[in-house]
């Protein structure tokens, strides 16, 4: 079984996190994976999974265009020359012209759904893509029933063929943190001693930050010592969340932290007042689990799948800045609720383990090879 991990990005966002947390879980599992590779991440995996077999692709695989050509042209030679009975596509496509069997994941429905929400390019992209794997692939991976549903209503997805096999959290990573990792991140984000309500993701269309910001702003409004809002991830691909902070009045504090190192993460989330996350969609929802795990009490919203993950141990609001607001000041005035939201979080983040996901994995690649065999008969 061979894992190609060629899509993974250098920052280690949600992709990253799958793919890396799936492949440690697979070899401590003793699954005997392959893993190929960007040459940059070759050493990562070989620490990651010490018992499987990582082979580094070319540097040519750097940029998109170059690595869909290699996946097409050289990925079914490294297939063929490994013997490898199934190939796993992490990242929504796959090699066409492979003679393995295949299993791809798609993540989620959204470039149907709400098109706006990518780039024209980007959500061009992935609905051929998605597609296509599901119609070529042998079997399709998603993370939720959610997501499973939307692609049987959107795309016309045979739902028997399509896997579900839900996150887990990496708990290594992911814990109640430590006074000494909170004081940490809150000198490093030049915090102090004022409280804060934390996001963490990508700052594009789709996680909504514009509404969180305006929201933030009304749920300060009247509060003689308002908490900051932080804003921990990548810069998005419009200036929706440049014009919301320009909307901010100067005494709301709004910190852009930009990307912050995985060590410091669950000082981030664990030490926040709350974790804001109202998406307009997901396709599993790993930051609310993520931060679950960090015992936050979290406010997100009930699109999609994230009532899936969140279930009865998170707040949820509309996706509106009013409604956001409202919620936040519910949240922020209660401290005794977001105990309780924490408590909570705590003992359903537990639900979740790479473990579980590692072993429907397992059985989602036994169901691709015995269904690419059907079709060889």
């Amino acid at each position: 079984m061979l894992i190609d991990a060629t899509a993974v990005p250098a920052d280690r966002g949600g992709v990253g996190r799958y793919v890396d947390s799936l492949v440690t879980a697979l070899d401590a599992d003793g699954a005997g994976v392959s893993v190929v590779c960007q040459p940059r991440d070759a050493s990562h995996y070989r620490s990651l999974a010490p018992t499987s077999r990582v082979i580094a692709a070319a540097e040519a695989v750097a940029t998109r265009t170059a690595r869909l050509t290699w996946e097409q042209a050289s990925l079914p030679r490294l297939v063929a020359r490994l013997g490898v009975d199934v190939v796993h596509s992490p990242h929504y496509t796959l090699p066409l012209a492979s003679r393995a069997a295949s299993v791809v994941t798609l993540h989620d429905a959204t470039f149907f759904t709400d098109p706006a929400l990518h780039s024209s390019v980007k959500a061009r992209f992935f609905r051929a893509w998605t597609r296509a794997s599901l119609r070529r692939a042998s079997l399709c991976v998603v993370p939720s029933h959610a997501t499973a549903d939307e692609l049987a209503r959107v795309a016309g997805a045979d739902r028997t063929a399509l896997h579900i096999a839900q996150h887990g959290v990496d708990t290594e990573r992911f814990h109640p943190p430590t006074p000494q990792q909170v004081a940490s991140v809150r000198a490093s984000l030049g915090l102090g001693a004022t409280p804060y309500v934390a996001f963490l993701g990508a700052l594009e269309p789709r996680k909504n930050v514009p509404a969180l910001i305006r929201g933030f702003a009304r749920a300060c409004q009247g509060r003689a010592d308002p908490p900051a809002l932080v804003l921990a991830g990548q810069p998005g691909w419009d200036g929706q969340v440049e014009r919301a902070l320009d909307s901010v009045p100067h005494r709301i504090r709004v910190i852009r932290a930009g990307y912050l190192p995985f060590d410091d993460l669950a000082g981030f989330l664990g030490g926040a007042e709350l974790v804001a996350y109202p998406s307009l969609g997901e396709g599993f929802g790993l930051p609310v689990l993520e931060a679950m795990a960090c015992g936050a009490a979290v406010l997100t919203t009930r699109r999609l799948s994230l009532p899936e993950v969140g279930g009865d141990a998170v707040a949820y609001c509309g996706v509106g800045a009013g409604d956001i607001a409202a919620a936040l000041t519910a949240l922020l005035d209660d401290p005794s609720r977001r105990h309780a939201l924490s408590t909570a979080a705590l003992v359903r983040a537990k639900d979740f383990s790479w473990e579980t996901s590692a072993a429907r994995h397992r059985l989602a690649y036994a169901r691709a090879a015995h269904a690419h065999q059907a079709t060889k008969r």
